[in-house]
Protein backbone atom coordinates (compact mmCIF):
# COMPACT_ATOMS: atom_id res chain seq x y z
CA UNK A 1 0.00 0.00 0.00
CA UNK A 2 0.90 3.89 -1.10
CA UNK A 3 0.69 4.91 2.59
CA UNK A 4 2.90 6.88 5.17
CA UNK A 5 2.29 5.62 8.69
CA UNK A 6 5.09 7.31 10.54
CA UNK A 7 6.09 10.51 8.90
CA UNK A 8 4.90 13.13 6.42
CA UNK A 9 8.28 12.34 4.23
CA UNK A 10 10.48 9.62 3.97
CA UNK A 11 12.97 11.70 4.38
CA UNK A 12 12.30 15.24 6.08
CA UNK A 13 11.58 14.68 9.82
CA UNK A 14 13.98 12.64 11.58
CA UNK A 15 14.01 15.30 14.24
CA UNK A 16 10.92 13.69 15.20
CA UNK A 17 12.51 10.64 16.40
CA UNK A 18 15.61 11.86 18.09
CA UNK A 19 14.41 14.02 19.74
CA UNK A 20 12.52 11.50 21.62
CA UNK A 21 15.19 9.47 22.12
CA UNK A 22 16.77 8.60 25.45
CA UNK A 23 20.31 9.63 25.93
CA UNK A 24 21.37 6.59 27.10
CA UNK A 25 22.18 3.57 24.32
CA UNK A 26 22.74 0.79 26.88
CA UNK A 27 19.92 -1.70 25.17
CA UNK A 28 20.70 -2.81 21.67
CA UNK A 29 18.46 -4.60 19.01
CA UNK A 30 18.79 -6.10 15.75
CA UNK A 31 16.19 -5.62 13.54
CA UNK A 32 16.28 -8.85 10.64
CA UNK A 33 14.54 -6.90 7.94
CA UNK A 34 12.80 -8.68 5.14
CA UNK A 35 13.14 -5.71 3.02
CA UNK A 36 14.50 -2.00 3.82
CA UNK A 37 11.54 0.03 4.90
CA UNK A 38 9.41 1.74 2.47
CA UNK A 39 6.71 3.74 4.35
CA UNK A 40 5.44 5.73 1.17
CA UNK A 41 4.91 2.46 -0.60
CA UNK A 42 3.61 -0.33 2.26
CA UNK A 43 1.80 -0.98 4.75
CA UNK A 44 4.50 -2.98 6.20
CA UNK A 45 7.01 -0.39 5.88
CA UNK A 46 4.92 1.76 7.48
CA UNK A 47 4.57 -0.38 10.69
CA UNK A 48 8.63 -1.24 10.70
CA UNK A 49 9.08 2.58 11.44
CA UNK A 50 7.02 2.57 13.45
CA UNK A 51 8.31 -0.07 15.63
CA UNK A 52 11.40 1.77 15.11
CA UNK A 53 10.24 4.62 16.45
CA UNK A 54 9.24 2.57 19.59
CA UNK A 55 12.85 1.30 20.56
CA UNK A 56 14.31 4.71 20.04
CA UNK A 57 12.01 6.00 22.61
CA UNK A 58 13.04 3.43 25.08
CA UNK A 59 16.52 4.28 24.81
CA UNK A 60 17.53 1.38 22.02
CA UNK A 61 20.36 1.47 19.73
CA UNK A 62 19.13 0.12 16.72
CA UNK A 63 20.87 -2.17 13.60
CA UNK A 64 18.91 -2.68 10.91
CA UNK A 65 20.26 -5.68 8.26
CA UNK A 66 18.56 -6.84 5.53
CA UNK A 67 19.29 -9.27 2.24
CA UNK A 68 17.43 -7.36 0.04
CA UNK A 69 18.70 -4.58 -2.06
CA UNK A 70 17.54 -1.14 -0.89
CA UNK A 71 15.10 1.01 -3.32
CA UNK A 72 14.43 4.37 -4.42
CA UNK A 73 11.68 4.51 -1.57
CA UNK A 74 13.65 3.23 1.03
CA UNK A 75 13.61 5.36 4.48
CA UNK A 76 16.79 6.70 5.18
CA UNK A 77 17.77 5.06 8.52
CA UNK A 78 20.75 7.34 9.26
CA UNK A 79 19.16 9.90 9.58
CA UNK A 80 17.74 8.32 12.96
CA UNK A 81 20.84 7.23 13.94
CA UNK A 82 19.71 3.80 12.95
CA UNK A 83 22.73 1.63 12.11
CA UNK A 84 22.55 -0.41 8.96
CA UNK A 85 24.07 -3.69 7.91
CA UNK A 86 23.90 -5.95 4.55
CA UNK A 87 24.01 -9.54 5.53
CA UNK A 88 24.57 -12.43 3.20
CA UNK A 89 22.23 -16.01 3.66
CA UNK A 90 23.83 -19.48 4.47
CA UNK A 91 27.20 -17.35 5.31
CA UNK A 92 29.11 -17.49 8.28
CA UNK A 93 29.55 -14.05 8.57
CA UNK A 94 26.12 -13.40 10.26
CA UNK A 95 27.62 -15.26 13.06
CA UNK A 96 30.63 -13.31 13.73
CA UNK A 97 28.43 -10.10 12.91
CA UNK A 98 26.24 -10.63 15.97
CA UNK A 99 28.74 -12.20 18.43
CA UNK A 100 30.08 -8.45 18.37
CA UNK A 101 27.06 -6.54 18.34
CA UNK A 102 25.74 -8.60 21.01
CA UNK A 103 21.96 -7.46 21.59
CA UNK A 104 19.78 -7.65 24.04
CA UNK A 105 16.65 -8.50 21.74
CA UNK A 106 16.84 -9.08 18.13
CA UNK A 107 13.39 -8.32 16.06
CA UNK A 108 12.64 -10.94 13.25
CA UNK A 109 10.65 -9.04 10.05
CA UNK A 110 8.12 -11.51 9.26
CA UNK A 111 8.59 -14.81 9.87
CA UNK A 112 10.83 -16.12 6.88
CA UNK A 113 13.84 -13.78 8.56
CA UNK A 114 13.38 -16.43 11.74
CA UNK A 115 13.82 -19.05 9.51
CA UNK A 116 16.72 -17.90 7.80
CA UNK A 117 18.30 -16.41 10.62
CA UNK A 118 17.06 -17.35 13.99
CA UNK A 119 19.18 -20.29 14.46
CA UNK A 120 22.25 -18.71 14.23
CA UNK A 121 20.78 -15.95 16.89
CA UNK A 122 20.60 -19.20 18.98
CA UNK A 123 23.78 -20.08 18.82
CA UNK A 124 25.54 -16.78 19.10
CA UNK A 125 23.28 -14.46 21.04
CA UNK A 126 21.55 -17.12 22.98
CA UNK A 127 20.44 -14.64 25.48
CA UNK A 128 18.77 -11.55 22.94
CA UNK A 129 15.17 -11.94 23.29
CA UNK A 130 13.56 -13.13 19.96
CA UNK A 131 10.23 -11.17 19.37
CA UNK A 132 8.66 -12.03 16.03
CA UNK A 133 6.87 -9.53 13.71
CA UNK A 134 3.98 -11.10 11.83
CA UNK A 135 2.97 -8.41 9.68
CA UNK A 136 0.53 -10.39 8.72
CA UNK A 137 -0.45 -14.00 8.89
CA UNK A 138 0.73 -14.76 5.49
CA UNK A 139 0.12 -17.87 5.38
CA UNK A 140 -3.43 -17.25 6.15
CA UNK A 141 -3.42 -14.58 3.27
CA UNK A 142 -1.81 -16.95 0.76
CA UNK A 143 -4.10 -19.78 1.91
CA UNK A 144 -6.87 -17.65 0.74
CA UNK A 145 -5.63 -16.38 -2.00
CA UNK A 146 -5.12 -19.96 -3.24
CA UNK A 147 -8.22 -20.88 -2.17
CA UNK A 148 -9.69 -18.08 -4.29
CA UNK A 149 -7.94 -19.04 -7.74
CA UNK A 150 -9.24 -22.71 -7.70
CA UNK A 151 -12.81 -21.76 -6.93
CA UNK A 152 -13.09 -23.37 -3.60
CA UNK A 153 -13.91 -22.30 -0.26
CA UNK A 154 -12.03 -21.36 2.58
CA UNK A 155 -12.00 -22.65 5.61
CA UNK A 156 -9.75 -23.21 8.80
CA UNK A 157 -9.05 -26.22 7.97
CA UNK A 158 -7.86 -25.93 4.45
CA UNK A 159 -5.32 -23.16 6.04
CA UNK A 160 -4.25 -25.90 8.55
CA UNK A 161 -3.34 -28.41 5.42
CA UNK A 162 -1.27 -25.48 3.99
CA UNK A 163 2.70 -26.14 4.18
CA UNK A 164 3.08 -22.35 4.71
CA UNK A 165 0.99 -22.44 7.97
CA UNK A 166 3.07 -25.00 9.11
CA UNK A 167 6.15 -22.91 8.79
CA UNK A 168 4.57 -20.02 9.89
CA UNK A 169 2.99 -21.51 13.34
CA UNK A 170 6.34 -23.13 13.95
CA UNK A 171 8.53 -19.78 13.79
CA UNK A 172 5.85 -18.24 15.65
CA UNK A 173 6.43 -20.99 18.65
CA UNK A 174 9.82 -20.71 18.31
CA UNK A 175 9.84 -16.86 19.06
CA UNK A 176 10.20 -15.39 23.00
CA UNK A 177 6.84 -13.11 21.61
CA UNK A 178 5.16 -12.74 18.37
CA UNK A 179 3.66 -9.22 17.46
CA UNK A 180 -0.19 -10.19 15.71
CA UNK A 181 -1.79 -7.19 13.94
CA UNK A 182 -5.17 -8.24 13.41
CA UNK A 183 -7.85 -8.93 16.49
CA UNK A 184 -9.21 -11.90 14.36
CA UNK A 185 -5.47 -13.62 13.41
CA UNK A 186 -5.03 -13.32 17.58
CA UNK A 187 -8.14 -15.38 17.92
CA UNK A 188 -7.26 -17.86 15.44
CA UNK A 189 -4.16 -18.89 16.17
CA UNK A 190 -5.83 -18.87 20.45
CA UNK A 191 -9.32 -21.16 18.99
CA UNK A 192 -7.55 -23.24 16.40
CA UNK A 193 -3.91 -23.47 17.28
CA UNK A 194 -4.41 -23.27 21.30
CA UNK A 195 -1.53 -21.07 21.18
CA UNK A 196 -0.43 -20.04 24.71
CA UNK A 197 -1.61 -16.12 25.29
CA UNK A 198 2.00 -15.94 26.52
CA UNK A 199 3.77 -15.87 23.21
CA UNK A 200 1.08 -13.46 21.30
CA UNK A 201 0.75 -9.43 21.72
CA UNK A 202 -1.96 -8.02 20.17
CA UNK A 203 0.18 -5.07 18.32
CA UNK A 204 -1.58 -3.37 15.54
CA UNK A 205 -0.36 -0.18 13.92
CA UNK A 206 -0.31 2.58 15.88
CA UNK A 207 -1.63 6.07 15.80
CA UNK A 208 -2.30 9.28 17.60
CA UNK A 209 -6.20 9.24 18.65
CA UNK A 210 -8.48 12.11 17.07
CA UNK A 211 -9.61 14.71 18.62
CA UNK A 212 -12.03 17.28 18.27
CA UNK A 213 -9.00 19.74 16.67
CA UNK A 214 -8.28 17.10 13.92
CA UNK A 215 -12.21 16.26 12.99
CA UNK A 216 -12.52 20.18 12.21
CA UNK A 217 -9.77 19.74 9.89
CA UNK A 218 -11.49 17.48 7.87
CA UNK A 219 -12.84 18.40 4.43
CA UNK A 220 -16.89 18.41 5.16
CA UNK A 221 -19.43 16.80 2.46
CA UNK A 222 -19.66 19.10 -0.09
CA UNK A 223 -15.94 19.80 0.12
CA UNK A 224 -14.95 15.81 -1.15
CA UNK A 225 -15.57 14.14 -4.39
CA UNK A 226 -15.25 11.29 -6.17
CA UNK A 227 -13.73 7.63 -5.19
CA UNK A 228 -10.10 6.30 -4.35
CA UNK A 229 -8.61 3.45 -3.84
CA UNK A 230 -5.05 2.66 -2.95
CA UNK A 231 -2.99 -0.12 -3.03
CA UNK A 232 1.04 -1.55 -3.57
CA UNK A 233 1.19 -3.16 -7.40
CA UNK A 234 3.34 -5.77 -5.61
CA UNK A 235 0.57 -7.05 -3.05
CA UNK A 236 -1.55 -9.74 -4.87
CA UNK A 237 -4.99 -8.44 -3.27
CA UNK A 238 -4.15 -4.98 -4.14
CA UNK A 239 -3.90 -5.99 -7.93
CA UNK A 240 -6.92 -8.45 -7.76
CA UNK A 241 -8.96 -5.73 -6.12
CA UNK A 242 -8.15 -3.33 -8.72
CA UNK A 243 -9.41 -5.71 -11.29
CA UNK A 244 -12.38 -6.27 -9.71
CA UNK A 245 -13.14 -2.63 -9.28
CA UNK A 246 -12.26 -1.93 -13.19
CA UNK A 247 -14.34 -5.49 -14.41
CA UNK A 248 -17.58 -6.07 -11.93
CA UNK A 249 -18.00 -2.71 -9.62
CA UNK A 250 -16.87 0.45 -11.05
CA UNK A 251 -19.34 0.42 -14.36
CA UNK A 252 -22.41 0.02 -12.32
CA UNK A 253 -21.27 2.75 -10.07
CA UNK A 254 -20.35 5.06 -13.52
CA UNK A 255 -23.57 4.39 -14.62
CA UNK A 256 -25.47 5.89 -11.56
CA UNK A 257 -22.99 8.46 -10.72
CA UNK A 258 -21.60 9.63 -14.31
CA UNK A 259 -20.07 12.75 -13.09
CA UNK A 260 -17.51 10.77 -11.07
CA UNK A 261 -14.29 9.52 -11.29
CA UNK A 262 -12.37 6.74 -9.22
CA UNK A 263 -8.42 7.54 -8.83
CA UNK A 264 -6.26 4.61 -7.95
CA UNK A 265 -2.71 4.95 -6.56
CA UNK A 266 -0.23 2.92 -5.60
CA UNK A 267 3.63 2.07 -6.49
CA UNK A 268 4.81 -0.81 -8.70
CA UNK A 269 2.38 -0.88 -10.37
CA UNK A 270 2.47 -4.21 -12.98
CA UNK A 271 1.50 -3.36 -16.73
CA UNK A 272 -1.24 -5.10 -16.74
CA UNK A 273 -2.52 -2.61 -13.82
CA UNK A 274 -1.73 0.67 -16.31
CA UNK A 275 -3.07 -0.83 -19.08
CA UNK A 276 -6.56 -0.57 -17.06
CA UNK A 277 -6.07 3.65 -17.08
CA UNK A 278 -9.01 4.64 -18.81
CA UNK A 279 -9.99 8.34 -18.25
CA UNK A 280 -12.72 8.86 -20.41
CA UNK A 281 -14.43 6.12 -18.32
CA UNK A 282 -13.41 8.01 -15.30
CA UNK A 283 -11.08 4.87 -14.28
CA UNK A 284 -7.61 6.71 -13.74
CA UNK A 285 -4.30 5.07 -12.81
CA UNK A 286 -2.23 6.85 -11.02
CA UNK A 287 0.76 5.36 -9.77
CA UNK A 288 2.45 6.30 -6.34
CA UNK A 289 0.97 9.41 -4.08
CA UNK A 290 3.77 10.80 -2.37
CA UNK A 291 1.18 11.84 0.11
CA UNK A 292 -1.53 9.01 0.32
CA UNK A 293 -3.33 11.26 3.18
CA UNK A 294 -3.82 13.90 1.31
CA UNK A 295 -5.60 12.14 -1.27
CA UNK A 296 -7.62 10.13 0.56
CA UNK A 297 -8.41 12.90 2.60
CA UNK A 298 -9.70 14.98 -0.96
CA UNK A 299 -12.17 11.99 -1.58
CA UNK A 300 -15.57 11.44 -0.63
CA UNK A 301 -15.11 7.67 -0.20
CA UNK A 302 -12.44 4.85 0.10
CA UNK A 303 -13.21 1.77 -2.22
CA UNK A 304 -11.20 -1.49 -0.94
CA UNK A 305 -12.98 -5.14 -2.79
CA UNK A 306 -10.61 -7.23 -0.87
CA UNK A 307 -11.24 -10.78 -1.99
CA UNK A 308 -8.58 -12.06 -0.26
CA UNK A 309 -6.44 -11.29 2.10
CA UNK A 310 -4.70 -11.39 5.79
CA UNK A 311 -3.93 -8.42 8.86
CA UNK A 312 -5.42 -5.68 9.24
CA UNK A 313 -6.09 -2.83 6.18
CA UNK A 314 -3.75 0.35 6.64
CA UNK A 315 -5.88 2.27 3.16
CA UNK A 316 -8.99 1.81 5.60
CA UNK A 317 -7.57 2.85 8.93
CA UNK A 318 -5.75 5.90 6.82
CA UNK A 319 -9.52 6.75 5.66
CA UNK A 320 -10.67 7.08 9.10
CA UNK A 321 -7.74 9.03 10.30
CA UNK A 322 -8.59 11.91 7.80
CA UNK A 323 -12.17 11.42 7.59
CA UNK A 324 -13.16 9.53 4.64
CA UNK A 325 -15.25 6.57 4.83
CA UNK A 326 -15.21 3.41 2.91
CA UNK A 327 -17.52 0.69 1.33
CA UNK A 328 -15.03 -2.71 1.65
CA UNK A 329 -15.40 -6.48 1.56
CA UNK A 330 -15.96 -8.87 5.39
CA UNK A 331 -11.73 -9.80 4.11
CA UNK A 332 -11.45 -5.86 4.19
CA UNK A 333 -12.55 -5.11 7.49
CA UNK A 334 -11.74 -8.25 9.13
CA UNK A 335 -9.81 -7.62 12.48
CA UNK A 336 -10.00 -4.10 12.67
CA UNK A 337 -13.19 -2.76 14.69
CA UNK A 338 -14.33 -6.07 16.26
CA UNK A 339 -18.08 -5.43 16.95
CA UNK A 340 -17.86 -1.65 16.68
CA UNK A 341 -19.96 -0.33 13.05
CA UNK A 342 -17.83 0.15 10.57
CA UNK A 343 -16.50 2.75 8.95
CA UNK A 344 -19.47 3.36 5.90
CA UNK A 345 -20.30 -0.29 4.31
CA UNK A 346 -19.26 -3.84 4.17
CA UNK A 347 -20.48 -5.43 0.60
CA UNK A 348 -19.49 -8.97 -0.51
CA UNK A 349 -20.25 -9.29 -3.88
CA UNK A 350 -19.86 -6.47 -6.72
CA UNK A 351 -23.38 -5.45 -7.50
CA UNK A 352 -24.12 -5.15 -3.51
CA UNK A 353 -20.49 -3.39 -3.14
CA UNK A 354 -21.51 -0.75 -6.37
CA UNK A 355 -25.42 0.11 -4.91
CA UNK A 356 -23.22 0.58 -1.37
CA UNK A 357 -21.07 2.79 -2.63
CA UNK A 358 -23.40 4.85 -4.79
CA UNK A 359 -26.28 4.77 -1.75
CA UNK A 360 -23.38 6.75 0.92
CA UNK A 361 -21.60 8.55 -2.04
CA UNK A 362 -25.23 10.42 -1.92
CA UNK A 363 -26.39 10.43 1.60
CA UNK A 364 -24.93 12.80 3.61
CA UNK A 365 -26.40 12.05 6.79
CA UNK A 366 -25.42 8.31 6.77
CA UNK A 367 -21.95 9.36 5.28
CA UNK A 368 -21.48 11.84 8.55
CA UNK A 369 -22.32 8.79 10.97
CA UNK A 370 -19.73 6.73 8.87
CA UNK A 371 -16.84 8.97 9.92
CA UNK A 372 -17.85 9.25 13.29
CA UNK A 373 -17.57 5.56 13.64
CA UNK A 374 -14.00 5.46 12.17
CA UNK A 375 -13.11 7.86 14.83
CA UNK A 376 -14.28 5.45 17.24
CA UNK A 377 -12.68 2.22 15.95
CA UNK A 378 -9.19 4.33 15.79
CA UNK A 379 -9.44 5.80 19.42
CA UNK A 380 -10.86 2.30 20.58
CA UNK A 381 -8.14 0.02 18.71
CA UNK A 382 -5.26 1.94 17.80
CA UNK A 383 -4.05 4.80 20.30
CA UNK A 384 -0.17 5.04 19.98
CA UNK A 385 0.15 5.76 24.09
CA UNK A 386 -2.03 2.70 24.90
CA UNK A 387 -0.17 0.41 22.31
CA UNK A 388 3.34 1.56 23.24
CA UNK A 389 3.32 1.21 27.04
CA UNK A 390 1.60 -2.63 26.59
CA UNK A 391 4.43 -3.72 24.39
CA UNK A 392 7.13 -1.88 26.95
CA UNK A 393 5.45 -3.75 29.63
CA UNK A 394 5.39 -7.15 27.65
CA UNK A 395 9.03 -6.63 26.78
CA UNK A 396 9.82 -5.89 30.81
CA UNK A 397 7.96 -8.79 31.48
CA UNK A 398 9.60 -10.82 29.22
CA UNK A 399 12.91 -9.58 29.79
CA UNK A 400 12.84 -10.16 33.99
CA UNK A 401 12.28 -13.79 33.58
CA UNK A 402 13.39 -15.07 30.17
CA UNK A 403 14.63 -18.21 31.29
CA UNK A 404 11.16 -19.35 32.76
CA UNK A 405 8.76 -18.22 29.74
CA UNK A 406 11.18 -20.29 27.56
CA UNK A 407 10.80 -23.58 29.78
CA UNK A 408 7.07 -23.12 29.78
CA UNK A 409 7.58 -23.76 25.90
CA UNK A 410 8.71 -27.25 25.34
CA UNK A 411 7.04 -26.67 21.94
CA UNK A 412 9.22 -23.86 21.12
CA UNK A 413 12.11 -25.71 22.31
CA UNK A 414 11.14 -28.38 20.52
CA UNK A 415 10.96 -27.28 17.30
CA UNK A 416 14.61 -25.24 17.87
CA UNK A 417 15.91 -28.73 18.86
CA UNK A 418 15.27 -29.89 14.84
CA UNK A 419 15.77 -26.67 13.71
CA UNK A 420 19.03 -26.42 14.77
CA UNK A 421 19.24 -30.50 13.68
CA UNK A 422 18.07 -29.81 10.20
CA UNK A 423 17.78 -26.27 9.31
CA UNK A 424 21.03 -25.68 10.49
CA UNK A 425 23.36 -28.07 8.54
CA UNK A 426 21.25 -27.30 5.01
CA UNK A 427 22.46 -23.69 5.51
CA UNK A 428 25.97 -25.14 6.01
CA UNK A 429 25.79 -27.22 3.28
CA UNK A 430 24.94 -24.73 1.08
CA UNK A 431 27.51 -22.15 2.44
CA UNK A 432 30.11 -24.78 2.26
CA UNK A 433 28.30 -25.73 -1.75
CA UNK A 434 28.60 -21.74 -2.59
CA UNK A 435 32.21 -21.55 -1.57
CA UNK A 436 33.50 -23.87 -3.68
CA UNK A 437 34.47 -22.55 -7.33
Amino acid sequence: MSVNYALKSPRNSPSDFKKERSPKMDKKILIIGYVWPEPNTTAAGGRMLQLIHFFLTQGYGITFASTAAESDFSYDLNSLGVSKKAILLNHSSFDTFIKQLNPNMVLFDRFMTEEQFGWRVVENAPNALRILDTEDLHSLRISRQLAYKKSVPFTEQFWLEQDQTKREIASIYRCDLSLIISLYEMELLKRTIKMDDGLLLHLPIMFDAIDDEKQNNWLQFDQKKDFVCIGNGKHAPNVNAIQTLKRDIWPFIRSDLPNTDLFIYGAYMPESIKQLNKPKEGFHIMGHADNASEVISKARLNLAPLNFGAGIKGKLLRGMLVGTPSITTEIGAEGISENLPWNGVIANDPRSFAKAAVRLYQNEEKWSVARQNGTHIINSFYDKAVLQKKLRDKIERLSRNIKGHRADNFIGAMLLHHTLAGTKFMSKWIAEKNSKP
